[in-house]
């Protein structure tokens, strides 16, 4: 019989990311980051998972958005 899989606690932490600058004028990488991350437009906030390869997205695009 498969064990199953420990539940990750409610309590993850989060991260609350904000498009504050237009993507425009960029290199099309860092929108294809700004898009992968759930930010559509400026003031759009999403929040994420903290995770190494959120923070590294975030570390890309640094100059274009901000964290809370």
């Amino acid at each position: 019989m498969a064990k199953k899989a420990a539940k990750k606690s409610a309590e993850t932490k989060r991260v609350k990311v904000t498009l504050v600058k237009s993507t425009i004028g960029f290199d099309r990488k860092q929108a294809t980051i700004v898009e992968g991350m759930g930010l559509r437009r400026i003031n759009h906030t999403v929040e994420l998972a903290d995770t190494p390869s959120i923070r590294g997205m975030i570390h890309k695009v640094r100059h274009l958005v901000e964290v809370q």
